[in-house]
């Protein structure tokens, strides 16, 4: 009974050292949080938009730099008209408020210019990856019921291939072409740059952006952007990440993606702040290009970190004037790193996913933490929560008596979500456009009869002092090159090339590389599998990032109970010859070559690059 007492004291002195040791990081960050969510809710309250608010500072600062591009220079007045144009070319062929128009373009100003002016008519703007080809390509089209597609000369190609499957889009081309159809760049000459009128008022509650995630069920799901949640993006920038006019912040990553579409572009239309933005990223020029239009600020996600620390050294990597980076996933071993080498003295990770609510922002530089929770909140007032998991049968793990979720306690590694009240915009889920997926990654009954939250996907550890760390993905979702692959599209792919016979795809570590390459585990017993014909299927139907690039030739693939394949099993057992006796293959070029002791120290090492 003492012992309980002692033990029971010592966790509360504990817990009152804690709350005191974070009180003024916790009183800052809950200062700037209620600043982002009050400022939201005055932008709603007067039924603002991402236009009204670009109009907004386009009346302050007319001719402010909005953004660089090679070598040129927009304005906020050229953006303006730009969009204008766009929304009278539209509007003209009759697109009017909640029509769905996709865009599958490189990184460019005009690539904003597109989606800017589809909003001015209440028109909302599909961002399609443009790794995509073929089926995922069409569905990506098809699932939010586009009327018409812009494209640039660059992936018209694609288009061409699937034009027979979405005969009802109308396709027009961004660039000057030979081909005969609607070509923007030469309509832009005929169109005035005046204001345009919408068919109906435009709404804080109405879709702005369609942007793409990849989940558990194969194909691309498209996401849902209403003013609202970009608004409350562009409060968060300004009040935790200490984003304004002042700022010329590098973006290297695609505008197709909610990291570089939204927080590599929405900054310089409403906040002030100007943007250098690059078709593809580079290793050699990322530095270069930020000495080049004196950004102070760079974007980022994981993977570019490290490829940046592996790029050789050279002036460029301290002749520069950036001093804050902002992204998701740097490891916490590339952090430290990462910081010596670049003089960049500010981490601002975040987490958050695009179709979510589950949001987290690390403030204070702390390395490897992704968010903070105030320690002085009691936990029913935390909107986030770490739940135990069940990684075999891919579901939470209920108390047995209450029936209710239990939290994780601390170091703990469980599935982070996020708690969802409809009356509150701040913590709405907005989902997906496809109904019944969203519906798939809502939690019901978590801590209470008749709660809910949304279901990350994401297994995440929070300490003591309330900072949340990154563990793993879980489901059929794995990332890899900076992209979430779903292992059901994969598979989906594969089957037509091994018809009749079990595999699984799931992602492995190949060794410090971030992130988890793609790997196929096949049964087959009587050596029937055509490897070469395998290849060819998946570089036919897969963008690279998803072709898996080692396979396991196995005799039988183990299941559960309920004939669930094992893929956490199959995961952790990796591709190491030395621990698996079945035959083992990685990819090398156009062939899959069997990986051999050796061969599997090379890999790992890093030697052999994937």
């Amino acid at each position: 009974m003492l012992s309980l007492i002692i033990q029971h004291i010592y966790f509360i002195a504990r817990r009152v050292y804690i709350i005191l040791l974070t009180f003024p990081r916790d009183v800052r960050l809950i200062y700037s949080l209620l600043r982002a969510i009050l400022g939201t809710k005055r932008l709603a309250a007067n039924n603002c938009t991402l236009v009204s608010e670009f109009k907004a500072n386009l009346k302050k600062y007319p001719d402010r730099d909005c953004y660089y591009y090679e070598d040129q220079t927009w304005t906020l007045r050229q953006m303006d008209e730009y969009s204008n144009r766009i929304a009278h070319i539209l509007q003209n062929d009759g697109y009017k408020k909640h029509d769905v128009v996709a865009l599958m373009c490189e990184n460019r100003p005009e690539y904003v210019g597109v989606w800017l002016g589809a909003a001015k008519l209440g028109v909302v703007t599909a961002l399609i990856n443009t790794n995509l080809k073929k089926q995922p390509l069409i569905y990506s089209i098809e699932t939010v019921r586009s009327k018409a597609l812009v494209v640039s000369v660059l992936y018209y190609k694609e288009i061409q291939e699937i034009r027979d499957s979405i005969p009802h889009v109308r396709i027009y081309l961004l660039d000057d072409s030979q081909d005969d159809l609607p070509n923007i760049s030469q309509l832009l000459k005929f169109t005035p740059c005046s204001d345009v009128t919408p068919s109906e008022p435009l709404a804080t509650s109405d879709s702005l952006l369609y942007i793409y995630t990849s989940g558990t069920t194969g194909l691309p799901k498209a996401a849902i952007m209403p003013n609202f949640k970009v608004l409350l993006g562009a409060q968060v920038g300004q009040h935790l990440l200490s984003l304004g006019k002042d700022d010329v912040i590098y973006n290297c990553l695609p505008l197709y993606h909610s990291s570089g579409g939204l927080i590599g572009t929405v900054p310089a239309l409403v906040l002030g702040s100007a943007i250098a933005i690059r078709t593809k990223f580079s290793a050699s020029n990322y530095f270069r290009d930020c000495a080049k239009y004196k950004c102070n600020t760079g974007i980022y996600i994981g993977e570019l970190c490290r490829y940046l620390l592996a790029s050789k050294e050279s002036e460029a990597d301290y002749s520069h004037e950036v001093v804050k980076m902002i992204g998701v996933g740097m490891r916490r071993d590339v952090w430290p790193q990462f910081v010596k080498r670049f003089h960049v003295h500010r981490i601002v990770e975040f987490y958050g996913a695009t179709e979510g609510n589950a949001n987290l922002v690390n403030t204070d530089n702390t390395e490897g933490a992704v968010g903070i929770i105030p320690t002085l909140l009691p936990t029913f007032l935390h909107p986030v929560a770490i739940i135990r998991y069940d990684l075999v049968e891919n579901q939470p793990i209920r108390d047995p008596k209450s029936g209710l979720c239990v939290r994780c306690k601390y170091n703990e590694p469980g599935m982070i979500i996020g708690e969802i009240k409809q009356s509150d915009p701040s913590r709405h889920y907005y989902g997906y456009a496809d109904k019944k997926e969203s519906a798939k990654k809502v939690l019901e009954d978590v801590f209470r009869k008749g709660d809910k939250y949304f279901l990350s996907g994401d297994l995440m550890v929070m300490d003591e002092m309330g900072y949340f760390y990154f563990k793993d993905r879980t489901g059929d979702t794995y990332r890899w090159k900076g992209e979430n692959v779903s292992t059901m599209e994969v598979e989906a792919n594969i089957s037509k090339y091994l018809p009749n016979t079990e595999f699984a795809v799931y992602g492995v570590k190949v060794g410090v590389l971030d992130g988890r390459a793609g790997m196929i585990a096949i049964e087959d017993n009587n050596n029937e599998v055509d490897l070469s014909l395998l290849i060819q299927g998946l570089d036919s139907n897969l963008p690279a990032y998803a072709r898996p690039l080692f396979v396991r030739i196995m005799n039988a693939i183990e299941t559960t109970g309920t004939f669930k394949i094992k893929k956490v099993q199959l995961q952790n057992e990796g591709f190491n010859p030395s621990k698996i006796s079945d035959t083992l293959y990685v990819r090398q070029g156009k062939e899959f070559v069997r990986i051999s002791p050796e061969l599997h120290e090379r890999l790992v090492s890093g030697e052999i690059k994937l």
